[in-house]
């Protein structure tokens, strides 16, 4: 009891910043939602479970659930895989190993906004440098408006989304990968275990906690990825790449309206626990034993 007391002084501060800042805007968002307020007027009404009808039912909301599922699938796939070969290249101490770690890492400081802008000028299908690249190697049947195209134009944006932050991943899998002790590398190998066989049966198994932080984290990144995709797209063409955080705002800032805004807060939530609960209960780091 007195141990609880002497700690209180500093978790009280943090608490009262997690619950001004997240408990306190979730709960009235989930509030909000029950309402038809317009974001404006100081009164609104109370209106039930129209608003989680109408969301539901509301064609551009299933299009950008779609989209926003297949921009996940695409980022975190990609993402990881590029990530966990890289950061397996790149466990080794030297200084070109560690000049390569901070030049993948060095995307991850720029603002998206800038990245989107960059790469909405390499995508342009006259000027870009992208189709330049392809015509000058003589692939010209594989130019494309990368972005204008409403069949890949999400995919060309998760693209994009995997390229700025493959860094911060990597990083995250070379300290699982040095974590690993190196005895029981050796005693596999002295064992006769190839490289395959070592990866699949030590070094992944001991990689899940930090593969399960580097998959949990993208997937959050591909929901979050607001500014990216309306720095290039703005959600066009035709909804191709409307997602949920871009419907939101246009819900709450273009049409004003903030109750059904938070309506797809509340589902938007939702989904991301729910995605993220099942992808820890996959890779079952609870059950790892080191």
């Amino acid at each position: 009891m007195k141990n609880w007391l002497k700690l209180l002084p500093f978790w009280v501060p943090g608490l009262l910043l997690y619950a001004g800042l997240f408990i306190y805007p979730t709960i009235t968002g989930f509030y909000y939602s029950f309402t038809n307020w317009d974001g404006l007027s100081p009164s609104y009404q109370f209106i039930g479970l129209e608003n989680y009808v109408t969301v539901s039912q509301d064609i551009v909301f299933q299009k950008s659930l779609i989209n926003n599922l297949k921009f996940m699938v695409a980022v975190v796939l990609s993402q990881s895989v590029i990530s966990l070969l890289l950061a397996v290249q790149l466990t080794r101490q030297s200084k070109a190993i560690v000049a390569l770690r901070a030049l993948y890492f060095l995307p991850t400081i720029l603002s998206s906004v800038s990245v989107g802008f960059i790469w909405t000028f390499i995508y342009d299908p006259t000027l870009g440098s992208l189709n330049g690249l392809l015509e000058l190697v003589g692939l010209s049947s594989w130019t494309h408006n990368w972005i204008g195209d409403s069949t890949i134009a999400i995919f060309s944006i998760a693209a994009v989304q995997a390229w700025a932050h493959i860094g911060q991943m990597v990083i995250l899998f070379v300290a699982g990968l040095q974590s690993i002790p190196k005895e029981l590398l050796e005693s596999a190998r002295l064992d006769g275990a190839g490289r395959l066989g070592l990866f699949f049966r030590i070094t992944w198994p001991l990689l899940a906690p930090a593969a399960a932080i580097v998959v949990s984290y993208t997937t959050i990144q591909s929901f979050k990825a607001f500014d990216l995709v309306f720095t290039m797209t703005g959600g066009g063409p035709a909804y191709s790449t409307e997602i949920l955080s871009t419907y939101i705002y246009s819900s709450a800032f273009m049409s004003y309206t903030f109750g059904r805004a938070a309506t797809g807060s509340v589902f938007f939530l939702a989904l991301i626990s729910f995605i993220t609960f099942l992808q820890f209960r996959l890779l079952r780091t609870d059950r790892i034993s080191y």
